[in-house]
């Protein structure tokens, strides 16, 4: 018997056992020993004394601060931005709390307990809601051969502080097949605000690259001032050369087969674009609009104006241990401000239009828009006569993403 039970027990004989006769007491000693498992004259002392309820135990630790409805008004916004991690999540929640109340019930109270919640209590809060997916896929990059000699390697770590120096690369969306023509995501991200523009290209041609290339630089809302690749031929050719050479954009690559030399780009490639699109094979001129009219648009802001980044500050070796240091996140737009050398008309009208939108519709915009992808991968068998020759190959652009480097870029 448990301990509860034998004490629900006694309680029941303790009546008779005091109004009994001897006889009685004797056989009622027999009997619960034999029950219980008791001494006799442990029996004794716990029939003769009053019964008293055992009082229960206090729960162990500090009283929970924050309510399941604080938890379930979190866990909305959570979803929304697009699961972002708790220091990232604590910095976006001002910018999301005066629209959440649209969209979720968050009585004042809860409000509150939102804006004083610490990234901590947000991990153990989303502890058992969250989900981790991982998966690798091997890059495509094929080593370009031009002007290799003209393009200087950069091996030491990006270290500026103004905007305009960026990384670039290509995602490739080919599914299973490499065969034929398909589409790519041609990812650009600043290294000092982490501010990120994408553009869709069917493959990977210098002159597609090239003027996607020009309408992100066009899109910026600050001067393009450095451009560093990986060693594809898709970058390391004269079109792009002589094109940043005519604007005096300082053009450099990576080391081959060295991605930290890139690593900015590298993790953008992943939040802006696999983690969205996945690993699914797009090779329809409707795809590549469909895309680009994503990039161009809802996430570009949704990235750009409203979720936060950080900067890996220092990297300190305790003993064995590799401990990285931070600093605030804050969104690209905001490090854009701060760092005062935008271009001040764009920068006033992405501030205004912050203002106006509203992050939860954006997200359900950026949804819906995802599933009308979905609906145009090719998951079917690859035939060759179903690609175009080299000289009729597609040819349109994409959209935006975000900056972060294993030393010091946003992310």
């Amino acid at each position: 018997m448990s301990p509860q039970a034998i004490r629900e027990y006694l309680m029941t004989l303790h009546a008779r056992y005091t109004s009994a006769s001897r006889t009685l007491k004797h056989q009622l000693l027999t009997e619960v020993c034999a029950t219980t498992g008791y001494h006799r004259k442990s029996a004794i002392r716990a029939l003769r004394k009053p019964p008293v309820p055992r009082a229960r135990r206090r729960p162990r630790g500090r009283p929970r601060t924050y309510s399941p409805q604080t938890l379930d008004a979190l866990q909305a916004i959570w979803e929304a931005a697009g699961y972002p991690w708790s220091a990232r999540l604590r910095a976006l929640l001002p910018l999301w709390l005066p629209w959440a109340a649209q969209h979720v019930s968050i009585p004042p109270a809860i409000d509150r307990q939102l804006r004083t919640i610490s990234p901590a209590t947000i991990d153990r809060g989303l502890r058992d809601r969250k989900r981790t997916l991982q998966r690798r896929l091997y890059g495509r990059t094929k080593p370009g051969t031009l002007l290799k000699h003209h393009i200087p390697l950069k091996t030491e770590h990006w270290n500026v502080t103004t905007p305009g120096f960026t990384e670039v690369d290509l995602v490739s969306h080919s599914g299973a097949s490499a065969d034929g023509e398909f589409c790519q995501s041609l990812n650009l991200t600043d290294i000092h605000t982490g501010w990120v523009e994408t553009r869709a290209v069917m493959g990977k041609g210098q002159r597609p690259v090239g003027r996607a290339v020009e309408e992100m630089r066009q899109a910026l809302p600050f001067a393009l001032q450095g451009l560093d690749s990986d060693n594809g031929s898709e970058f390391i050719n004269t079109h792009l050369f002589q094109y940043c050479q005519a604007r005096e954009i300082q053009f450099t690559r990576g080391r081959p087969y060295k991605k930290d030399d890139n690593a900015h780009i590298e993790q953008k490639n992943w939040t802006h674009v696999r983690k969205l699109l996945g690993w699914d094979r797009y090779d329809s001129p409707e795809a590549l609009d469909a895309i680009n009219d994503l990039y161009r648009h809802e996430l570009r802001l949704m990235m750009n104006l409203f979720q936060p980044s950080v900067k890996l500050r220092q990297k300190i070796r305790v003993g064995s241990q590799l401990r990285r240091r931070y600093d605030r996140p804050q969104t690209p737009l905001d490090r854009l401000v701060a760092s005062g050398t935008g271009d001040s008309p764009k920068v006033v009208t992405l501030h205004h239009l912050r203002e106006r939108l509203d992050p939860f519709a954006l997200a359900d915009t950026i949804e819906h828009k995802l599933r009308r992808i979905y609906q145009l991968a090719h998951r079917g068998p690859i035939r060759a006569a179903h690609h175009p020759l080299p000289h009729q190959r597609f040819e349109i652009h994409r959209r935006p993403a975000q900056g972060a480097h294993a030393v010091a870029g946003p992310r």
